[in-house]
């Protein structure tokens, strides 16, 4: 299997710092608080000096939904609507550990941190734009189709497991109590995106081996000059 983004995204989004990383072993009888509360302190030290908004992380994907025709303030990117709900809430609510963990790194790194069950992708993911004639499944089990040129995280069976980037992740490949291996992608645009998703990855995996019994998962940081991750199925 792989994920890989489309030369065209490289082509009009050349500033993208893209880490993935695949993981086994995963299960939903763990608890990962400690670590999520010490996220969650960093995120809000940050709000208490900036709205999500005003974060460097988040301007930078404002300025990518407006390239892309969508209206920043209709459409956020994953990371601004979790910290747009931490700031009101305090907290965000439980899900699944991993789920959880990866949302808490999201927030306090301010970057989007998808997260999708390898079983349920066919062959490969591929960050394109759409085509028109792909199939989106709701968390509610409504069927869409993303409309030509929009960008999706695509398998090759026409999935789309995203919509609008890093907007709306599909419940078709959502994890469940059931999964045990996974695909995490975190993304950014902003001028130290190089170094912070290096970071976000590195800290991840060492998470991800101290919650669960796995040896620390291997990540890597795309580019145009590599812009494949390839792992077992």
């Amino acid at each position: 299997m792989r994920f890989q983004h489309s030369s065209d995204i490289w082509r009009d989004f050349p500033e993208l710092v893209p880490g993935v990383l695949v993981a086994s072993g995963v299960s939903a009888d763990v608890s990962a608080d400690d670590s999520i509360l010490e996220l969650g302190e960093l995120a809000a030290g940050r709000l208490e000096t900036s709205s999500e908004g005003e974060l460097p992380e988040i301007q930078a994907w404002r300025r990518a939904f407006s390239k892309m025709g969508l209206k920043p303030t209709q459409y956020r990117c994953a990371s601004e609507s979790l910290l747009r709900r931490f700031r009101k809430e305090g907290a965000l609510p439980r899900l699944h550990p991993l789920i959880d963990l990866c949302n808490a790194f999201s927030i306090a790194y301010a970057i989007p941190v998808a997260v999708f069950d390898i079983s349920k992708i066919s062959q490969y993911v591929e960050v394109r734009y759409a085509a028109g004639d792909e199939t989106y499944l709701t968390f509610s089990g409504e069927t869409e189709h993303p409309p030509p040129g929009e960008v999706i995280f695509a398998d090759a069976e026409g999935r789309a497991h995203a919509r609008r980037w890093t907007n709306r992740q599909s419940g078709h490949s959502a994890v469940r109590d059931t999964t045990t291996d996974v695909l995490i992608v975190a993304e950014a645009l902003h001028e130290t995106a190089g170094k912070d998703v290096e970071s976000l990855m590195a800290r991840l995996s060492d998470e991800l081996a101290a919650v669960w019994p796995m040896t620390p998962p291997e990540y890597t940081i795309l580019g145009p000059a590599e812009p494949r991750f390839e792992f077992p199925a």
